[in-house]
């Protein structure tokens, strides 16, 4: 089984403010990771105000229309690198850290195989937290 995980990543506050584990490549998982971080930083008394650029890659998931919405409602302005641009160097290197910390077979956040999507849900719930 593949299995895609977004992060919202808060690159002042140098955290991630929201994630999401899917089975499928479509947008959805990518728009529940913004509406967490939108939900998050309004709890916390720090409401994104409109003001606040979403940067990603040009993958599928970051382009299409129903994720602009999204980044909108939830008070976000996109942004989208050229090809080769050093634009995600914060999200390439946390992912990075990701796959070595917590995907890894040897991974201290691992309960055992990765089979089923939850499984990836926990161990990415545990590395995140």
């Amino acid at each position: 089984m593949f299995v895609y995980t977004a992060f919202a990543i808060d690159a002042y506050a140098g955290r991630i403010v929201g994630w999401m584990c899917s089975a499928s490549k479509e947008d959805r998982f990518v728009r529940h990771a913004i509406r967490h971080a939108a939900q998050l930083r309004f709890n916390e008394g720090n409401p994104l105000s409109g003001n606040t650029i979403h940067h990603s890659d040009a993958g599928s998931q970051y382009t299409s229309v129903r994720l602009g919405e999204t980044l909108a409602l939830s008070g976000l302005i996109p942004s989208i690198g050229s090809v080769g641009d050093c634009d995600n160097a914060l999200a390439e290197t946390t992912i990075g850290l990701y796959k070595t910390e917590a995907v890894r077979a040897d991974s201290p956040f691992r309960r055992g195989p990765l089979d089923r999507l939850g499984d990836v849900e926990m161990l990415t719930a545990d590395w995140v937290h």
